[in-house]
């Protein structure tokens, strides 16, 4: 090994030296590889020091998912035990992405804070029933920060969630006068659970998006949203023609704009990536029938992809196939296309609008309800319904076509008004990412790393390359260029031993261990606090002081065995008792 080789896994070593220690890790390689861009040049607006520790919290969060998540344990099973997996899955990836950030944010300049603004995981997807929507996951307000400037968030944070006279506004103001720099996130720490948790061979990867300054979010949220994503000059080119191209563009007119764009296109050769099977029919099949009455080809499960050659999936995953948006030549020397369209859950939405800076996309999204009732050509005009006026229930029933019953027309109206206090794009025709931004100019760093080899990106999943020793790709991008990184991990400790370190504290003790003979320590309060916010977010109620309530009665049984809800407020309550000036945030 050459001394520049040397230098730079020295260099990574100890930039990410906290991660790796909390984590039992030695590095042993590095490999950058750029896809484009220019590295003698600083490449994220972090720095190049922060890019390589999120790089690595990022890397280890698949590493740990990887070994310790369950992988393939559902294959063959019935729904509850998928579930089952699935949560388990969600929650080794959650913590160790938090984790990971908290030993990062050590090294944060001082008046600066990552905070959490989307997270994926907190709904049902199409076919799912509540319980099982409701997932472990990192959501809104989590802060990342030195003490001092976490407690000054929180506290903002709270009043954003309680006090009905604070507002965004308020918020966004008040973050301003202090000169604290908040780093807005969009986060899925597990990107396809359902494919990890049945053992499929590609897909599942950790995602997290950074940007330089918070989304405009102010309360807990995740519902869907259309999507139509196109390359950025098929967009432009159409506006030059006084042709306006976004989410509510009848598909006819852009395939006239793809042809226009790119000579020699045929509609064949123009390839649409869409979420399909028999759950989302009702909602995208006219989306469907258009594409096909236009000639286009409907991506299908197995369609091998441009460069990769891994088949495409469509039962889940719309973040991933943006980083394909564009035009190219296909092997028959043919001139090809490849778009998006069809909808996304609002974080999944959300970070494959912001790669629009990366891949030179232009993203076009309508919002969507939460219910999978009516086609989305009727979605558009659901949304965008005064939840107030008194004549609300009728252009509801309009929509539907027929007579709904009260109880509809309020699941519907809560619905809406949850977008509104979320601050999501409700009342608006279409957004773009830069609606989610308050200062509407932005910056990014994009982060994908890989469990298991993806079909669209081309990054490769978690291969161990000897005995405790693996190998974890992940791809960093910005405006100013895609870099691959690949680590090369040693695991520092046993396997069963490695397991714990992955492993929640709360499930440490479901598992066996006692907590009352394991020594305590004051950052169990913070651990076990950060835990609660993780696994079970639905029953948390936000007190005044900093104090959490936590409601077990609103936890389904699918959502968390019985005795584990049980012996969680067992053990909660012996922390409080034994520990009440640790414990006093804590209310059961």
């Amino acid at each position: 090994m050459d001394q520049m080789r040397r230098n730079l896994i020295a260099q990574w070593a100890f930039d990410t030296r906290s991660i790796l220690g909390r984590f039992h890790l030695w590095l042993e390689d590095v490999e950058e590889h750029w896809l484009n861009g220019q590295p003698d040049k600083e490449h994220a607006f972090t720095g190049d020091s922060l890019e390589r520790g999120f790089i690595v919290a990022n890397a280890v969060t698949a590493l740990g998912t990887r070994l310790f998540g369950r992988f393939g344990e559902g294959a063959g099973q019935d729904k509850a035990t998928v579930n089952r997996v699935k949560k388990d899955a969600d929650a080794v990836s959650a913590y160790a992405l938090s984790e990971a950030l908290w030993y990062l944010t050590r090294s944060l300049p001082e008046n600066h804070a990552v905070m959490i603004s989307l997270g994926e995981g907190l709904m049902p997807k199409a076919g799912e029933t509540p319980e099982m929507g409701s997932n472990p996951q990192l959501g809104f307000g989590r802060v990342y920060a030195r003490p001092e400037v976490a407690r000054f968030l929180d506290h903002a944070v709270h009043r954003l969630l309680n006090d009905a006279t604070y507002e965004w506004p308020e918020f966004w103001a008040e973050i301003n006068h202090t000169g604290i720099t908040v780093w807005g996130a969009a986060v899925d720490t597990l990107e396809n659970t359902s494919r990890f948790a049945k053992g499929s061979p590609n897909g599942p990867m950790a995602v997290f998006h950074l940007f330089d300054q918070p989304l405009k979010v102010a309360r807990p949220f995740e519902g869907y949203m259309g999507n139509l994503i196109l390359p950025r000059e098929v967009v432009e080119a159409a506006a030059d023609r006084s042709v306006l191209i976004d989410f509510l563009t009848p598909r006819h007119l852009v395939m006239e704009s793809l042809l226009a764009t790119y000579p020699g296109l045929v509609p064949a050769n123009v390839h649409v990536w869409t979420l399909g099977g028999p759950s989302r029919e009702k909602r995208i099949g006219p989306l469907w029938q258009q594409w096909r009455e236009l000639g286009a080809h409907l991506v299908e499960d197995g369609w091998p992809m441009p460069g990769t050659g891994i088949g495409a999936f469509t039962e889940s995953g719309t973040y991933a196939p943006v980083y394909c948006i564009g035009p190219y030549e296909g092997e028959d020397g043919q001139a090809h296309v490849f778009l998006c369209d069809g909808y996304a859950a609002s974080a999944e939405a959300m970070q494959g609008a912001s790669l629009d800076q990366i891949v030179d996309s232009q993203t076009s999204m309508c919002m969507f309800s939460s219910h999978f009732t009516i086609p989305y050509d009727k979605e558009q005009f659901l949304m965008r319904l005064d939840p107030e006026a008194v004549d609300f229930g009728a252009g509801l029933s309009a929509l539907f076509e027929k007579d709904l019953d009260e109880e509809t027309i309020e699941l519907y109206r809560d619905n809406i008004r949850d977008a509104a206090d979320a601050c999501m794009p409700v009342g608006r025709r279409v957004a773009t990412a830069d609606d989610f931004f308050p200062t509407k100019t932005w910056r990014i760093l994009s982060l994908a790393s890989g469990m298991l080899a993806d079909p669209y990106t081309g990054i490769e999943g978690v291969e161990e390359v000897d005995e405790g020793v693996y190998r974890v790709t992940t791809r960093a991008a910005t405006r100013l260029g895609q870099l691959d990184v690949t680590l090369i991990l040693r695991l520092a400790d046993p396997m069963d031993e490695m397991k714990m370190v992955f492993s929640p504290l709360l499930d440490r003790f479901y598992a066996g261990q006692d907590y009352r003979t394991r020594a305590v320590k004051v950052s169990d309060s913070g651990r076990i606090r950060n835990e609660l916010q993780t696994l079970v977010s639905e029953a948390i109620e936000y007190l005044e002081n900093d104090r959490l309530r936590v409601n077990f009665e609103a936890i389904d049984d699918a959502v968390m065995a019985a005795d584990k809800k049980a012996l969680i407020q067992e053990i909660l309550r012996w922390y409080k008792k034994s520990h009440p000036i640790w414990f006093r945030w804590l209310e059961i």
